[in-house]
């Protein structure tokens, strides 16, 4: 929340930028909330515990003897709040469709280099500020990467770090004086925080409070690829400086595209989530990103609303919704047996399953599932229980109907709620392969997608 971006933008609201962060926020955590997604905590670079436990960790850091004042000049990007070199940037003559090939003229001037992520003239900046020694760390960082490749996710994105880290690292400038929207530097009252030394350590800060100190180091980051560099190098270098263990992988999934356009404000094309879910609900949404984008391999993946109706339609109301109708219709007419031996056994889909879901592989995961519902459907077709009245048939594909829904919860946790109380069972790991309690009454489950 800190930031000359931010104080920029507040600027031009009118606005004091607390007061304009605090009327943003909101809209971020409700974004959250609307896919179902309900952090422990929703945490604010501008609440008071993370300020002072940036500065702790500044102080910190200071005594050990990483950091030193000096001066920096040198081209910056506010939307990226980053210095870059010439060698880092991209040329005017080139466009936007170039965007991120480096520019080695000399020759133009400062505002014809364009930042490479945002392709917005860079600005000419030249400072005080305080540095941290992060070229001392390049030594460690290297060996973090070759002792445990797991830390940078996909190998893509840790190749490519490699590379960059090889070439060498310039001490990062981690103060500023051309503003004041920052946490103070608590050893010299006319700079504040750089905003990526003070944004980072807010995966710590809640791991402090009481009862959480068993989060951290924690599992896994999970962030854009365009937010590598700092999560991959300043990061693991701050923790290590301030003497504190790392999390255990970073993971850079790639971009989202719309109709295969990268989406700019320049171009109009920006989604809202809270718009989609309104138009789609929650379910839809989780389910389309996960099925329709390479998350494990890093790529960028396509949005396009005619392939979510598709996915919606044709998986989601069609395989999955009808299935699910049929079988709990015909059950609340003929009820259902369970069966020691069955012809749509899922040990060899739930094992499949979780190891994709190990290895970040969402869509994979998902096609793996929805083979078995597929497998499913055709039994039945097969069989045909609701002309046989077949109890053992029904009690097989009711069985079947659970364990997907379990496997499907992270996705679509509404329906498979649904379809748990449909059929009396809890969305636990633990109820795999268990059989259905005969007892209890299924009725009809309620419609769990409308066809769009």
């Amino acid at each position: 929340e800190h930031g000359k971006k931010i104080a920029q933008a507040a600027e031009a609201a009118g606005k004091e930028p607390k007061e304009f962060v605090d009327h943003i926020a909101p809209k971020f955590e409700a974004a959250w909330t609307s896919l179902g997604i309900k952090p422990d905590r929703f945490i604010r670079t501008t609440d008071k515990d993370h300020q002072k436990l940036v500065q702790d960790m500044l102080e910190k850091v200071n005594k050990s003897g990483d950091i030193y004042l000096g001066e920096y000049e040198g081209l910056y990007c506010t939307s990226c709040e980053q210095y870059y070199t010439e060698n880092d940037v991209c040329s005017p003559q080139r466009g936007a469709a170039q965007q991120g090939e480096q520019a080695h003229s000399n020759s133009e001037s400062d505002t014809d280099l364009l930042c490479p992520v945002h392709n917005k003239p860079l600005e000419h900046l030249k400072e005080l500020s305080y540095f941290f020694k992060l070229s001392k760390y390049q030594d460690f960082l290297l060996k973090l990467y070759k002792d445990h490749p797991e830390f940078v996710l996909p190998k893509e994105r840790r190749n490519e770090v490699i590379s960059r880290v090889k070439e060498g690292l310039n001490d990062l400038s981690i103060s500023r004086t051309n503003f004041d929207w920052g946490v103070p530097v608590p050893f010299d009252k006319d700079h504040v925080t750089y905003v990526w030394f003070d944004a980072l350590f807010n995966y710590y800060t809640p791991t402090l409070q009481k009862g959480n100190k068993k989060y951290w180091p924690t599992d896994l980051h999970v962030l854009g690829k365009d937010n590598t560099w700092f999560h991959c190098v300043y990061w693991p270098a701050f923790l290590k400086a301030a003497g504190l263990p790392l999390p255990k992988t970073v993971f850079n999934h790639g971009f989202l595209t719309f109709n295969g356009q990268k989406i700019s404000k320049s171009l109009g094309n920006s989604i809202s989530p809270t718009t989609l879910v309104e138009k789609y609900g929650a379910d839809t949404i989780r389910y389309f990103c996960s099925r329709q984008f390479p998350f494990a391999t890093g790529e960028d993946g396509d949005f396009s609303e005619k392939a979510l109706k598709d996915r919606h339609n044709n998986e989601l109301a069609d395989k999955l919704g009808n299935l699910v109708s049929r079988v709990s219709t015909l059950i609340e007419k003929y009820g259902f047996e369970n069966q020691k031996q069955t012809n749509l056994n899922s040990e060899a889909t739930i094992k499949n399953t979780e190891k994709l879901l190990e290895n970040y592989e969402l869509d994979k995961a998902l096609n793996e599932i929805f083979a078995y519902i597929d497998l499913t459907n055709a039994y039945l077709q097969t069989k045909k229980p609701w002309a046989t009245k077949d109890k053992k048939i029904l009690g097989e594909a009711a069985n079947a109907i659970k364990d997907t829904a379990i496997l499907l919860s992270p996705f679509i946790p509404e329906a498979a709620e649904k379809i748990a109380k449909a059929f009396h069972f809890k969305l636990d790991k633990a109820q795999l392969n268990k059989p259905l309690d005969t007892k209890k009454k299924i009725k009809k489950a309620p419609i769990l997608f409308q066809k769009l």
